[in-house]
């Protein structure tokens, strides 16, 4: 036994079949040609695409519960098909795997360096959630998935892949909103470091690598869940053992609630409070505004929870005070008639009529 095939049983995989030739090239061809008409601002040949996911092995494989539809290894480029899903539906598995391939980087040796945002060294590994999220976000735009609302761990969230990572790809959604979707996706592609560069401009280097490690704890803790689940439901699992497994998974999902809010919310506020100290027209402040307001479209809420709406309103006063400072300089000034004019002053209205009712 070689050590791929020891690996592979290690991870509980077991090849049932080899793909043929045809429906390894059928799978390289579309998937291709999709990632290709997805990304036209990558500078991503259809062609070369094909002939490098045309040299991708394909099994239909036996893969435990709990596991990926699809598993693709770097070791032998190599991509493992769960062995009941029908072959029309193996694209929308192959995608985000075959994406995996084309990003990874590999020492002359055969070692895996980076793949897209993820960096490896013999000490740690960093940024593997955040790549999987991206990938899987990439993926999604592929299938052309409509943003639906889902509901994982009492976290209300919109996501374009409601059934695979919905938790980190509705966060990686978040920072490409602000950061920009086109570094996002040069970088997980080419792996490179601009997406880390801008975040870091934007969001500062702590934050960044303090969002990265979340993604990571958020991704262990899902691993987890899964696990103990496997175990629950064994004919094993029974009694006050299942009590204490049920409660494990309870205990779990709060820290995956938890560190969810708390990351969006650094995500957000190191953002806002870092572009709100570049304003310096009134243009600027508009564009900020719509920007800040637009946000609530991509955040995940649970019950009780206002810190984005205080955020929101709080920020929405300072600004006023930003316009009106930029106002006073005639260097910059525009005409008070501009749309962020007359929103301040509704709120400002807004505001005094309250006061009055104090």
């Amino acid at each position: 036994m070689n050590s791929i095939e020891t690996e592979l049983k290690k991870n509980g995989i077991e090849v049932t079949e080899k793909l043929s030739t045809l429906n390894s090239n059928t799978l390289a061809k579309n998937v291709a040609d999709k990632i290709a008409q997805t990304f036209p601002d990558q500078d991503l040949n259809a062609n070369e695409l094909f002939a490098r996911f045309s040299r991708i092995n394909m099994y239909k494989a036996n893969i435990p519960n709990g596991m990926a539809e699809a598993n693709y290894f770097y070791k032998n480029s190599s991509v493992y098909f769960r062995s009941n899903i029908p072959f029309e539906q193996l694209e929308k598995f192959a995608i985000h795997e075959f994406i995996h391939n084309l990003q990874e980087v590999k020492d002359n040796k055969g070692n895996l360096q980076r793949l897209g945002l993820c960096k490896f060294s013999n000490i740690k590994t960093y940024g593997l959630a955040l790549n999987e999220a991206a990938v899987q976000f990439a993926a999604s735009k592929v299938l052309n998935n409509d943003t639906d609302i889902v509901k994982y761990y009492e976290i209300s969230l919109p996501t374009i892949s409601p059934s695979y990572y919905p938790i980190i790809c509705n966060l990686i959604e978040q920072l490409a909103y602000l950061i920009g979707e086109h570094t996002l996706f040069n970088s997980t592609f080419y792996a490179n470091d601009l997406f880390e560069e801008d975040c870091i401009t934007y969001l500062g280097k702590k934050n960044y690598i303090e969002i990265q490690n979340k993604f990571d704890k958020i991704l262990l803790l899902e691993e987890k869940i899964i696990k103990l689940n496997n175990i629950l439901v064994s004919d094993e699992c029974e009694g006050m053992h299942a009590h204490r497994i049920a409660k494990k998974i309870s205990d779990l999902k709060a820290k995956i609630r938890n560190t969810y809010i708390s990351t969006q919310n650094l995500i957000f506020i190191s953002y806002f409070d870092n572009e709100f100290n570049k304003l310096r027209t009134t243009e600027e402040v508009e564009i900020y505004r719509y920007k800040l307001s637009n946000y609530r479209n991509f955040i995940g809420i649970v019950e009780g929870y206002y810190t984005f709406d205080n955020y929101y309103l709080n920020k929405l006063s300072t600004l006023e005070s930003k316009y009106e400072n930029i106002l006073n300089n005639t260097d910059l000034m525009t005409i008070p008639d501009s749309k962020i004019y007359r929103i301040f002053m509704k709120i400002r209205k807004l505001f005094s009529l309250s006061k009055q009712e104090q």
